[in-house]
């Protein structure tokens, strides 16, 4: 019995999931298959392995990826990992809206309760 748990993520891009994988320092191996439960595996796009033998992979699902993982053995903060990526996605298509857009980011913080707040212009 698998013990492969799904989680759809906001994630359309690929190489942008790819490179905020690699931004937050996991060692990213493509196209390779998930290591779970007693030896049980699944394809990814995009997996990180783990030195107890359950791995965190990416695949595509329709127009979206998902978060597979055997996430008893895992032992990661499932919330806190997809946070953690989902925000650094966010603004970096944030930030190429805001560069397509002939915008400039004027300044850009990080609050206490991890929020980031951008302040963008452009001179019209």
């Amino acid at each position: 019995m698998s013990h492969f748990t799904t989680i759809e993520v906001q994630i359309k891009n690929g190489e942008l999931l790819h490179q905020v994988l690699e931004e937050l320092g996991y060692k990213v191996e493509l196209n390779v298959q998930v290591r779970g439960y007693r030896g049980d595996k699944t394809n990814a796009e995009y997996a990180i392995r783990q030195s107890n033998g359950y791995d965190l992979g990416f695949r595509r699902n329709g127009d979206r990826y998902e978060l597979v993982a055997d996430f008893w053995g895992a032992r990661i903060n499932q919330q806190e990992f997809v946070n953690s990526i989902s925000q650094r996605y966010a603004r970096h298509q944030l930030m190429a809206a805001v560069q397509s857009e002939g915008f400039h980011v004027e300044e850009e913080e990080t609050l206490a309760d991890g929020t980031v707040r951008v302040v963008v212009g452009r001179w019209v």
